[in-house]
């Protein structure tokens, strides 16, 4: 793998492709053991054990220490910003293969996923409230429209000539991908007791299933890119924007099933290191993309001498 700056540089940088690369890496083994290691519930209160019964025990006593769920959404934060950054880099290219506009509406994406993950944070350690819905929200909502936007037009600036095996896949995963989505969403919510007025109610039923949508429409778009770029030049960055995509999807779903079947849920289960994992694979895919365009503009310079 060539580095991102030319000779002269690799040896004076610390951020060629190969270094961004093992950082994001290891950015998300460190994420996965600290799940791992850190995630186990602890008594509230010292004697809480003793007060309750065993059934009101998990929802009332065992609880997630602060420090840990603040940790899960530093590692969550810092792989979207870093994915920001290195897709308006992208952006700023005037040799980037796949289109300027891209990037840019990725990269916007990726930072309303960085400050939406500020705000939810905010709201359940520090006001100890429901973090859904919140002004995070918004944020979010911003996100799934850019991220659609962008790999939209990634997927108009392809000429798309799947074979029919190929469009079976994308229909079959969209079947999937919309089937499971709709079980988790209709699943029996008694055990749920989050009460929210009657406006914000309305508010989490719209955000719910906009949410929803938008990870399905996700995966399909993902789906389709990963096939129309498979084996070209940027065929890796693709593939990696796709598995982020599908690390996105997974989070989100797990997420939906715990707030609706856990009393009382409380971030930090294991699948939502899926969340860290996806910023990652983001960002991944962004300097995999640089990387290729200056090889490419390098290539044509050279053959314009000769």
């Amino acid at each position: 793998m060539s580095s991102i700056y030319n000779n002269n540089q690799d040896s004076k940088s610390l951020f060629t492709t190969e270094n961004i690369i093992l950082a994001s890496i290891g950015w998300g083994v460190l994420a996965l053991l600290y799940f791992l290691l850190f995630s186990a519930k602890v008594p509230a209160e010292p004697d809480c054990i003793a007060k309750l019964s065993a059934k009101a025990l998990e929802t009332n006593c065992l609880r997630r220490a602060d420090w840990y769920v603040l940790g899960t959404n530093v590692f969550e934060a810092l792989a979207y910003l870093a994915a920001s950054i290195l897709c308006f880099r992208n952006w700023r290219s005037q040799q980037i293969v796949s289109g300027r506009k891209v990037w840019l509406a990725i990269g916007i994406g990726m930072l309303s996923y960085f400050l939406g993950g500020i705000f939810f944070g905010y709201t359940e350690i520090v006001l100890q409230e429901e973090p859904f819905p919140s002004l995070g929200d918004v944020f979010f909502v911003i996100t799934y429209l850019l991220l659609g936007v962008g790999m939209a037009l990634a997927v108009a600036s392809r000429r798309l000539n799947l074979e029919t095996s190929q469009w079976i896949i994308v229909l079959a995963i969209g079947a999937f991908g919309s089937a499971l989505a709709w079980l988790i969403s209709n699943q029996p919510q008694a055990a749920v007791e989050a009460q929210y007025p009657p406006g914000l109610e309305l508010v989490a039923s719209a955000l719910n299933w906009f949410y929803v949508i938008s990870d399905v429409l996700l995966l399909i778009i993902a789906t389709t890119l990963l096939l129309a770029f498979w084996g070209g030049r940027v065929s890796l960055s693709w593939r990696m924007i796709a598995a982020a995509t599908f690390s996105l999807y997974i989070a989100d779903m797990w997420y939906k099933y715990a707030t609706n079947s856990i009393p009382n849920y409380q971030s930090g289960e294991i699948l939502e290191v899926f969340w860290v994992w996806s910023g990652v694979l983001f960002g991944m895919g962004a300097v995999l993309e640089y990387d290729a365009s200056l090889n490419r503009s390098r290539r044509e310079r050279v053959r314009k001498r000769t």
